[in-house]
């Protein structure tokens, strides 16, 4: 299968509000009011917590009858932790993003501890998500010229 490109779209609502979008779907980010936000949404942290745990999930359920996991729940809690103060510039030592990232796999199955552990090793190998975030990609920045796009943010 050729490449596939996803694509979204983050586009400032007012204080630290964010919309963001990808395909037909739309989610208000924002930061807690401890961070300057009005808590309207997750912050961009969690929802790349989130979207390590959503991927785990997809590949344990995608995967689990082809290993031989006879999975009746799964659920991941993702934990991260991260100083603040990096990125508000309090502490010019201190780490911008995440210094440790956990996650704690509940599953729900009639298979042994050992197989459970081994089909959490696979899912870990598997997760395109984590794959992302252990291999970082090339990152590029292009900024557009002047005026593009200018009041025609979708809402």
């Amino acid at each position: 299968m050729a490449d596939t490109q996803f694509t979204a779209t983050a586009q400032s609502i007012e204080g630290l509000q964010v919309r963001a979008s990808s395909r037909q779907h739309t989610i208000t980010i924002d930061e807690p009011a401890a961070l300057g936000g009005t808590d309207l949404g997750a912050n961009p942290v969690e929802l790349l917590l989130a979207a390590l745990g959503s991927c785990q999930v997809i590949v344990a359920r995608a995967y689990a009858e082809a290993r031989g996991i006879n999975l009746r729940d799964v659920a991941i809690d993702v934990t991260g932790t991260l100083d603040p103060d990096g990125f508000l510039g309090k502490n010019p030592d201190a780490k911008l993003g995440f210094s440790a990232i956990t996650s704690r796999f509940r599953i729900d199955a009639d298979n042994t501890q050992e197989e459970i552990e081994q089909f959490v090793e696979f899912i870990e190998a598997t997760c395109p998500v984590l794959d992302t975030l252990v291999n970082t990609p090339r990152i590029a920045a292009e900024v557009a010229p002047a005026g593009e796009g200018k009041g025609t943010a979708s809402a």
